[in-house]
């Protein structure tokens, strides 16, 4: 039974990482259009800041010294932090000053809180049962930012009836993922991934349930703006026109 348990529970975990990569690979097509306009517009860094020190926190959860058995854990956030840190490289090359220097600190700050937990709880603290339960604690309050970090768009979309910078995939497997790790949890109880994930996948679906109400209003808000441009476009070529063959009004 035991072994049966132990199977499932490795297949969720193989499943969770799946889909877990493909979360962190979700925002890529946010990430090509702000490379192609060499803008991050109104995108928001905050979910990319916050899935980087999550990543870190469940990598040390996962090292041996801290809790057993529990090889898929750092895997798939080892991965996660390496996405992380390329996203956040291009919000830095594409933002302005005032933005940069924002998320830089953010960075700095995030970095030498991971190292310092690292440090404390390996030289101080000796028993392995304390040390997942102070890491894991604090992976909760992590993971928990990471899933709620959509809510500042989530406000946004509100605001502007538009779900234009929501990417849906990252609502999509935000709650899958939080379903499938959830699942992991469950099967061998985890109390410090049940908590997160299960919160996560509440969150998750209410993104989802955000972007199919906002969804026909985006579509016709982009429409006018698309229709707008094209106007402007046509309005400044007539223009160039005239301006290049004047009326010649002069009488013989």
């Amino acid at each position: 039974m035991l072994l049966n348990r132990d199977n499932a529970r490795f297949a969720v975990g193989v499943i969770g990482n799946i889909i877990a990569l493909i979360l962190f690979l979700s925002p890529l097509t946010t990430f090509v259009r702000i490379w192609k306009s060499k803008s991050v517009e109104q995108f928001s860094p905050i979910p990319y800041l916050a899935t980087f020190i999550n990543c870190g926190l469940w990598v040390m959860y996962g090292l041996p010294w801290v809790t057993r058995n529990s090889l898929l854990v750092i895997t798939i956030n080892g991965t996660g932090l390496g996405i992380e840190i390329v996203y956040l490289t291009l919000f830095l090359l594409y933002s302005d000053r005032k933005q940069r220097t924002k998320v830089i600190i953010i960075v700095i700050v995030e970095i030498i809180f991971v190292v310092a937990l690292g440090f404390v709880v390996l030289t101080f603290v000796h028993e392995p049962k304390k040390r997942a339960a102070i890491v894991g604690s604090i992976c909760m309050v992590g993971n928990i930012m990471m899933y709620a970090a959509p809510l500042s768009i989530m406000k946004l979309v509100i605001k502007t009836k538009s779900v234009e910078y929501m990417p849906f995939f990252l609502s999509l497997f935000s709650f899958l993922n939080g379903v499938s790790w959830t699942s992991y949890a469950l099967i061998r109880f985890d109390a410090y991934i049940l908590a997160p994930n299960s919160m996560g996948t509440l969150l998750g679906l209410a993104q989802l349930l955000i972007y199919a109400a906002f969804y026909k209003s985006t579509k016709r808000h982009l429409a006018a703006r698309e229709a707008k441009v094209e106007m402007v476009m046509t309005e400044k070529a007539v223009s160039g026109r005239v301006a290049q063959n004047p009326r010649n009004d002069s009488r013989v």
